[in-house]
């Protein structure tokens, strides 16, 4: 099939490199390039990625009419979506015949919104999935497709989360794409508004810990957030970074540090604690609770945060 991809960081790479096997992508749309942390300009994952193969880019601060002659003149038979970002009007969704579909990394209608990977994690889901969904003018509310569903395991990050749902993803997609070339029917199935939830952007401030909540949900929260916007709490006015806890147990005021030895760094939650297994103190490099210790004091008694 000929096929226009939209899509920008590097969870769409994967629906776009499995579109470039199969079949005929004759252009990418992905969001404008931004100022990076240097202030240099930085390009999206998905127009390295095209450009590499000689893919033409198209990039539109607002997808609007002159978006839509390019699109049209492009005569593509689908558009395919994946986290590109902008809500697509109706005279976008209309234009190819067989329409717009997403592909977005959550078993919908649950999650909707840009970080469902991270927020299944934040609140303790034990499955996600993904959904091929008709694309609608609204955010992520189209009929759905086609789903497939995955077990979060317990050492699951948003990282490792995001790799297993981005494959499956691709792989889903596929699935529906063959049975449109086959002719199969699809009956799309309308989402149950009833149960509908929406998360939005994460911030970097949704990397602190709240040592007040309980430790299962300290655990899910830095397994959320990594690696971004990266977990981090405070201690002597600086920061550490946290990058892998684990449930311990002992309790104490929440923050306490309750054991701080060579047998490891156990923190009171509000209900439970945590044992920190790798740290990261301000300008140094992600490292072990021990080697942590060897050149960073952190006293039992203390409160972080």
């Amino acid at each position: 099939m000929r096929i226009v991809f939209m899509g920008t960081p590097d969870f769409a790479l994967y629906t776009l490199s499995a579109l470039c096997e199969k079949h005929d992508v004759a252009a990418v749309v992905t969001q404008p390039d931004r100022p990076g942390n240097r202030g240099a300009v930085v390009q999206s994952p998905v127009k390295r990625y095209a450009a590499e193969r000689g893919i033409p880019v198209l990039q539109y601060e607002k997808l609007r009419k002159e978006g839509a002659d390019d699109l049209r003149a492009l005569g593509a038979d689908i558009f395919v979506t994946a986290a590109y970002g902008q809500i697509l009007s109706r005279e976008i969704l209309d234009i190819p015949p067989h329409g717009v579909v997403n592909v977005h990394a959550s078993l919908l209608p649950k999650y909707r919104g840009s970080s469902p990977v991270q927020w299944a994690l934040i609140n303790g889901e034990k499955e996600t999935g993904v959904t091929v969904m008709q694309t609608a003018e609204g955010l992520d509310t189209g009929d759905i497709l086609l789903a497939k569903k995955i077990e979060i395991l317990p050492e699951d990050t948003a990282g490792t989360l995001f790799d297993k749902l981005g494959g499956l993803g691709a792989e889903t997609l596929l699935g529906y794409l063959n049975k449109l070339e086959c002719g199969e029917t699809v009956v799309p199935v309308p989402q149950n508004e009833a149960e509908a939830t929406y998360f939005p952007m994460l911030k970097k401030s949704d990397g602190l810990i709240d040592w007040t909540a309980s430790a299962e949900a300290v655990c899910n929260r830095v397994r959320g957030v990594t690696p971004w916007p990266g977990a981090f709490t405070y201690h002597c006015g600086r920061t550490i970074k946290l990058h892998r806890v684990l449930p311990a147990d002992g309790t104490g005021r929440p923050g306490e540090v309750i054991v701080s030895d060579r047998s490891g760094i156990i923190v009171a939650c509000g209900r439970g604690s945590v044992r920190l297994e790798e740290l990261q103190a301000e300008g140094k490099k992600r490292m072990s609770y021990a080697d942590f210790l060897n050149g960073n004091k952190i006293t039992e008694g203390e409160i972080l945060g």
